[in-house]
């Protein structure tokens, strides 16, 4: 990793990009989603009212408070918070399953029935295959890293191997094996997929470099991040931290730059990057990598 990011800590509330090391930032405050902080801290909004008595506060809702971070240099965007270890369990353990449907469900009326699409699967991984099959030799030992159950891996009944990582702990699907970090490290992998992943994640840089630990130098990385709405229809990315007044559970709203600095700051050679538009607002940006010849 580049010095200056690596050298840097883990801060409770950041300071720098998480992308490219950076302290040039914008700054604007936003709210934590209820169910993100009573679900990570176990708190949860409150009315102010009269009979508080309070002299110089208005009545009104009451929520968790953040802030929106824009870096200058690639143009990320980012909750200041950055979650421990402990709190991404309890944020992630069980995702989607009864509990967190249920407590989800009570603040977003109408989340069970988004959850029961998100459930049945992706609709477009025949153009995640078309997009990474000129840089693979089929079949392949893949690995997703963060794959959840392993229905929306793609080239999964094409792979000789396929291993999971995720810790959400779900049973995956029969064609897949759930593995842990060892078991990765110690294993030759032609594909590693890490989709839909490194928006939740509070140091991105620390989990690519958990994957290089994976691969060889003929390994292909698969990384796929949402193209976020605010992102995507923005005529530009200069003043976006002051429109984004809100956070839930992506927590890093990439740009193609960003993308570009945190590939380079941890060793890789993008092979290719493109944005897949999925409809007028939805769109994800896809990567195809590989460890950057010494």
């Amino acid at each position: 990793m580049n010095k200056h990011l690596a050298v840097l800590e883990k801060e409770r509330i950041a300071t720098y990009c998480v992308c490219c090391g950076s302290t040039d930032l914008q700054k604007s405050p936003a709210i934590l989603m209820p169910f993100i902080a009573h679900r990570v801290f176990d708190w949860q909004p409150i009315e102010i009212t009269d009979d508080w008595g309070l002299k110089t506060i208005k009545n009104g809702m009451a929520y968790a408070l953040c802030n929106a971070l824009q870096c200058n240099n690639c143009q990320l965007l980012f909750l200041d918070i950055r979650f421990t270890e402990r709190e991404m369990n309890k944020l992630y353990t069980g995702y989607r399953e009864a509990d967190y449907v249920t407590l989800r469900e009570n603040y977003e009326p109408g989340y069970q029935k988004r959850n029961d699409l998100l459930n049945a699967g992706i609709d477009y991984l025949a153009d995640i295959e078309r997009f990474l099959t000129p840089y693979l030799t089929l079949p392949l030992a893949m690995l997703d890293w963060g794959g959840d159950t392993g229905k929306n891996t793609p080239f999964k009944n094409q792979a000789t191997v396929f291993h999971i990582y995720d810790i959400s702990d779900k049973p995956v699907i029969a064609e897949a094996k759930s593995i842990d970090k060892l078991i990765a490290r110690n294993t030759h992998y032609d594909l590693i997929i890490c989709s839909n992943v490194l928006e939740h994640i509070p140091y991105p840089a620390e989990v690519i470099l958990d994957i290089k630990q994976s691969m060889s130098q003929d390994t292909v990385l698969y990384i796929e991040v949402p193209c976020e709405e605010i992102i995507k229809t923005a005529s530009t990315t200069s003043v976006l931290c002051q429109k984004k007044k809100h956070w839930h559970e992506h927590i890093n709203f990439y740009t193609e730059q960003s993308l570009i600095e945190l590939l380079s700051k941890t060793g890789f050679s993008i092979l290719e990057l493109r944005l897949l538009e999925k409809n007028s607002t939805d769109a994800v940006y896809m990567l195809a990598c590989q460890l950057t010849v010494a």
